[in-house]
């Protein structure tokens, strides 16, 4: 699935109330909450989420889900999801969720 694509459907997916900022980020289209970002579509259908640190044992327990790495550092608080597991809305939805669940606990930038 195309970033587009997946952008689209995290924008019909989002919950009542959430009016995140888009920001281009990592190639693509960050979704950004009083500036902390959420969710970001990655070229090859992925999905980056921000999980926090305290959050990532949970989150690597879902299906599809892996430690976030840039060039070659682990990136804390944040997992890849692969496009597989987000296939059908409600397991996207539930990464949105997730991910606005851990967003809500920080300050706004």
């Amino acid at each position: 699935m195309a970033r587009e694509e997946l952008a689209d459907r995290i924008r019909t997916l989002l919950p009542p109330g959430l009016h995140p900022r888009e920001k281009r980020m990592f190639g693509g289209i960050a979704f950004m909450q009083d500036g902390n970002m959420l969710v970001c579509p990655l070229k090859d259908g992925a999905l980056l989420v921000r999980v926090g640190k305290d959050g990532m044992d949970a989150a690597l327990a879902r299906p599809g889900a892996e430690i976030m790495e840039m060039s070659g550092r682990t990136m804390g608080g944040f997992v890849v999801v692969s496009g597989d597991a987000i296939e059908d809305d409600e397991d996207l939805a539930g990464w949105i969720s997730t991910a606005h669940a851990f967003v809500r606990t920080l300050p706004p930038k």
